[in-house]
């Protein structure tokens, strides 16, 4: 007897699998810091974001380069809040940020 192997039509799916486990863990804690202090979504409503989350992210990445591994308000790391500044940039101008 023979068995069918099930159909599952992924082949041209984002491979979402493939993001590190930690960089996952990063971005949420840093989103989580974020909601504490300036509540949930807040990054939502922040005038001109585009331009402003680039400039926090570049002094985030400056600060890293500079050899200041943590960020010294959140104890989190810089590269963590630049990729948190860069996702907001990617939702903003893919036009969704929800």
């Amino acid at each position: 007897m023979s068995i069918d192997n099930g159909l599952k039509y992924d082949d041209n799916k984002v491979r979402v699998d493939l993001v590190p486990p930690k960089v996952i863990l990063a971005l949420g804690e840093v989103l989580t810091y974020g909601a504490k202090k300036y509540g949930p979504d807040n990054w939502q409503k922040v005038d001109n974001g585009l331009r402003r989350f680039y400039g926090a992210a570049l002094r985030h990445l400056l600060a890293w380069a500079d050899g200041e591994i943590l960020d010294p308000e959140s104890g989190l790391s810089h590269l963590s809040h630049a990729l948190s500044n860069l996702a907001f940039m990617v939702a903003i101008e893919s036009g969704k940020n929800d």
